[in-house]
């Protein structure tokens, strides 16, 4: 089963949300930036349950609201 890891809000501190976004996709800050402003962005697509769970608690340890879906 494959899952995808999305953003709903970045929260308060966008700074921290953008860091585990470029820990966790290897993207560049103007991308990670982007991606922590649009709500509804798929941080990680088609993802094992295990690296969406630990994706999700990373997001949400920085103050993001994330979904699983």
């Amino acid at each position: 089963t494959e899952f995808d890891v999305v953003i709903k809000e970045p929260g308060p501190k966008k700074i921290e949300v953008i860091k585990v976004i470029r820990q966790l996709t290897n993207l560049g800050l103007v991308e990670a930036k982007t991606m922590a402003e649009t709500a509804g962005a798929k941080v990680l697509t088609g993802v094992g349950k295990d690296a969406a769970a630990d994706a999700k608690s990373k997001l949400e340890a920085a103050g993001a609201v994330i979904e699983v879906a």
